[in-house]
């Protein structure tokens, strides 16, 4: 059964009277309208349009009413302290749901696709980057536990073309489109005004995020940030990978040129479009 308990997820909850409206006016997705059983996909920038933490957001219901952010399990506590920094007088309670003062306040977080069972929980809803992920459910963490820990959740993601912080890009070094943030119900480009959003915008309209994580295939692929090459230019670095399938983050513009010129390494790579792409691809 393809559900699987994701150990390096965390959780961290923003609760109180404005916590909509306050954090909605931050991240690159637009919370409005969010219910329990759904999730929006969003981001918090620099003020430079730069990623420092993705996340999924679900809304919490009852006695847990609020909304709920899944992110990388090490950068909860940072998140938390960055949120906090734009706190100001707004009435939110910030707090970190995966390290809680007592078991009973830990939430893990469990992935269930295909036709794997969907946990019963509260919180949760269908991933809303893309259908055929499936569905996320925040649970107590040691209910979450009870699920397997390495069930191909990984091969599933890297198979679907799903880049991953820290496995594929660094927080801090990436724009939204690069991580495919702008294909994949990342950034609302309709809401208002939000940390980063004039240069994300600008290079929307514009047209200039040449560099992007694609999916690649190769008999033996190299190691994670191994550098990708055609001759002696520098086309981008290996990310994660399962087998013979992977992810890389590459100028698009150079490889084109490469192909164009005949250029290839010693292994070569191939490059899969997904069938949700929609941005340049190499011609």
């Amino acid at each position: 059964m393809p559900s699987a308990y994701l150990p390096d997820r965390g959780v961290l909850r923003v609760s109180g009277d404005e916590a909509m409206i306050w954090l909605n006016n931050i991240v690159t997705c637009n919370l409005t309208g969010l219910v329990p059983g759904e999730a929006r996909f969003g981001a918090l920038l620099t003020p430079q349009g730069k990623i420092l933490f993705d996340f999924l957001v679900f809304a919490g219901t009852g006695e847990a009413v609020g909304f709920y952010l899944e992110t990388r399990r090490s950068h909860v506590a940072d998140l938390a302290k960055r949120l906090a920094f734009y706190r100001l007088r707004a009435k939110v309670v910030i707090e970190d749901m995966a390290s809680a003062p007592t078991a009973g306040g830990r939430l893990g977080v469990v992935a269930t696709w295909g036709d794997g069972e969907v946990p019963q929980s509260a919180i949760g809803g269908a991933d809303p980057r893309l259908a055929a992920l499936g569905h996320r459910a925040l649970l107590p963490e040691h209910e979450a536990r009870e699920f397997p820990v390495d069930n191909g959740y990984e091969q599933h993601r890297i198979s679907l073309g799903i880049p991953e912080a820290t496995a594929d890009f660094a927080y801090g070094e990436a724009f939204p489109h690069e991580t495919l943030m702008d294909m994949l119900h990342g950034v609302d480009f309709r809401k208002g005004c939000y940390v980063g959003q004039e240069v994300v915008s600008r290079m929307q309209h514009r047209g200039t995020a040449r560099t992007r994580i694609v999916p690649v295939e190769a008999s033996a692929l190299p190691p994670p940030g191994t550098e990708i090459r055609a001759g002696e230019k520098i086309m981008g670095q290996m990310g994660s990978s399962a087998g013979a399938q992977g992810l890389a983050m590459l100028r698009l513009d150079r490889v084109e040129e490469g192909l164009a010129a005949g250029v290839a390494g010693d292994s070569p790579l191939a490059l899969v479009k997904p069938d949700w792409w929609q941005a340049m691809w190499p011609a």
